[in-house]
């Protein structure tokens, strides 16, 4: 089955956690420390600076009301673009599916809120998988029958992390920002990249490593994190090499935004060369399920009918995703 990519968007709020605004909460940190270990100078988030300043968050479930925007609403404005850059209507929407880390409610799917807000009456479901949500989607997309699918399907990842983040600990703070990211898919008509290569894979014995409780803090192991994320990343980089590499074409990469530092070391171990990497964590840090699609969002106009894109995720679970984007000659529609 095919699956193609009409239209990517994406959203990042204006508020901004600078790495001097950290230094600021007297928390242990410093702008030479955090670019050393982490790369990321800067973040968006939906909380106001002064509640975070005030509190430190120290409330998860105060946050939900304190932010300026909510989980859906950040769905919503990537959904627009996505929508937009596909040459469609809200109308031609025929599913609406979402997930994320941390949903703003338990029911109704956070698919639905999103739908509710763009006005669409369609099938809307949520499919969790943390930071690799979004994988998560385009792989239960690629699995189903495309004669049971709409002609339009709305995939969206929306992630409000900083409202799960605790500003005393210095090793989380510096790690999150919020985001969104839509895609305008099909299985029916040929748009302007085609997605290959899906896969998902999980191991649940280590469920533990990252978590995040209903309305708590995050928390991670995050050595063994980071060289798990290296190691599958790696791997997920090679299997779609292996598979669908071509001399005549150019492979980019685009990792999951969790660390610059982290996604260097994939880049020199996996021969990468600089002009082929391409990241958004050092401006707007670790989004979530939004961050690697936004990457591509956001140098929307630039790819050309050569480019191909190698994505790879990691994610809670724990969960690792992969695929490759070929664009091609047209825009679709």
């Amino acid at each position: 089955m095919s699956l193609y990519l009409h239209g990517l968007g994406h959203f990042h709020p204006q508020a901004e956690i600078t790495n001097q605004f950290l230094e600021s909460l007297d928390i242990g940190t410093s702008d030479q420390w955090i670019m050393e270990r982490v790369g990321i100078r800067s973040r968006r988030t939906a909380l106001p600076l002064d509640y975070i300043r005030e509190t430190r968050n120290r409330y998860p479930r105060a946050a939900i009301e304190a932010a300026d925007h909510s989980n859906a609403d950040l769905g919503r404005r990537a959904a627009l673009m996505a929508v937009e850059r596909a040459g469609i209507e809200l109308s031609d929407i025929g599913m609406v599916i979402a997930g994320g880390c941390a949903p703003d409610w338990a029911i109704p799917a956070e698919a639905c809120n999103i739908a509710q807000l763009l006005d669409i009456e369609a099938p809307a479901v949520d499919i969790n998988s943390a930071c690799t949500s979004y994988f998560a989607g385009l792989k239960m997309l690629s699995m189903m029958q495309p004669d049971k699918l709409p002609r339009f399907v709305l995939l969206i990842a929306s992630e409000v992390m900083t409202r799960t983040v605790d500003y005393t600990d210095r090793n989380s703070a510096v790690l999150w920002g919020d985001g969104a990211t839509a895609a305008v898919l099909s299985t029916h008509e040929p748009g302007r990249a085609e997605i290959l290569g899906n896969g998902l894979t999980s191991s649940p014995a280590g469920r533990d490593k990252v978590m995040i409780p209903r309305l708590g803090h995050f928390t991670q192991e995050g050595r063994t994190v980071q060289m798990f994320a290296i190691k599958k990343t790696i791997d997920g980089l090679q299997r779609l090499r292996e598979a669908h590499g071509d001399p005549d074409r150019h492979l980019h990469f685009v990792g999951h935004q969790a660390n610059l530092r982290m996604l260097e070391t994939v880049c020199r171990k996996s021969g990468i060369p600089p002009e082929y990497h391409h990241y958004n964590v050092d401006w707007y840090g670790n989004t979530g399920a939004a961050s690697g699609a936004s990457v591509i969002s956001m140098a929307w106009e630039k790819w050309l009918p050569e480019d191909d894109i190698a994505a790879v995720g990691v994610g809670a679970g724990l969960t690792w995703g992969r695929y490759l984007l070929r664009f091609r000659n047209g825009e679709g529609r």
